[in-house]
């Protein structure tokens, strides 16, 4: 099992009001497997992925990855795992204005003290596996939503992740560039990289393999 979750319990102090996110949440991810993740406004949807891809700590509950229980991971261990297994797409791209496509997709590879050669190589192959070669050394600020939501997906993929973690990476995007992106993420899967995307809209949903619905902070229903 690529990814499991057992009673996953996520909470929030906002003074001494206790805010529970996560009630016990549980979920099985198979390698290769494409998870779409659905749920009202604060259900936890964000909340879950940032646990998954070791961004946020759960309050209790048990997350294994690869077999490796997380809890006893220290911070930098947690760090490097983010860098060598997950890619990270979001809604916003968080491109860096100043920067080329290039630069963008390279960055990840520049702190981990990847030769030079070796990063130029693999950020062509990248854009080039997304479409937005041509556009590379253009600045997000000339590149249209689409353009850049591929050049996150390929910033994402430089690094050679095990699993893809998308926070509705087609809410900025119209239907016609959504389409675009959902495609890049079925050939991604197909290619054996696990994907698990939240999203609102169930046409992006279904192009998932397994559509999970979390309902009051709990897996309500395709947990396993």
């Amino acid at each position: 099992m690529l990814i499991s979750l057992r009673n996953i319990k996520k909470s929030y102090l906002f003074g001494k009001v206790r805010i529970d996110v996560l009630r016990g949440f549980d979920l099985d991810v198979e390698s290769g497997d494409f998870v779409a993740i659905m749920g009202p406004s604060g259900s936890g949807k964000s909340t879950l992925l940032n646990i998954i891809g070791c961004l946020d700590r759960q309050t209790s509950g048990k997350y294994f990855f690869e077999g490796i229980d997380i809890a006893e991971r220290t911070d930098n261990e947690l760090a490097e795992l983010r860098n060598k297994k997950f890619g990270f797409v979001f809604q916003t791209f968080n491109l860096l204005p100043r920067y080329s496509a290039f630069k963008n997709v390279e960055l990840p590879m520049i702190y981990s003290s990847i030769p030079q050669v070796k990063r130029e190589e693999r950020t062509v192959e990248v854009l080039r596996k997304v479409g937005i070669l041509e556009r590379k050394d253009h600045t997000p600020a000339e590149l249209s939503g689409g353009e850049q939501q591929r050049v996150a997906i390929a910033r994402a993929l430089v690094m050679h992740p095990t699993v893809i973690l998308a926070d509705e990476p087609t809410g900025n995007l119209d239907s016609r560039a959504g389409l675009e992106i959902m495609k890049i993420f079925s050939q991604l899967n197909e290619e054996g990289i696990t994907i698990i995307l939240v999203t609102h809209e169930m046409a992006v949903a279904e192009t998932a393999k397994r559509i999970i619905t979390i309902k009051d902070g709990v897996c309500f229903n395709g947990c396993y």
